[in-house]
């Protein structure tokens, strides 16, 4: 399997992120997935304080910034910029998703 995807773009008017990966196609996470997925410290505390996250309409991937060759930081529409998200972990959560 390869880690690292050759192709990374916004989709959907940025609410979804497509992954291209050589040795299985494009993969596509929906920004809401994403952004519930985030593994940020302040995310993580949301959750075990069980506090729900609210997702305005028109929530979207605002943009992409690669983080070495290993990960992507993703900046939310709402504001959050701080989930730090490995290659390995984007697509552990699109082969996670339904068909």
């Amino acid at each position: 399997m390869n880690v690292q995807p050759i192709q990374v773009e916004l989709g959907d008017n940025s609410t979804a992120l497509a992954l291209t990966w050589s040795d299985c196609g494009t993969l596509v996470l929906g920004a809401e997935t994403l952004r519930r997925a985030s593994r940020a410290a302040s995310e993580i505390r949301r959750q075990v304080d069980g506090i729900e996250l609210m997702i305005a309409r028109g929530f979207h991937v605002a943009g992409f910034e690669p983080i070495g060759n290993y990960a992507l930081r993703l900046l939310f529409s709402d504001g959050h910029d701080r989930g730090i998200y490995p290659w390995s972990y984007l697509r552990e959560l699109a082969e996670q998703q339904p068909a």
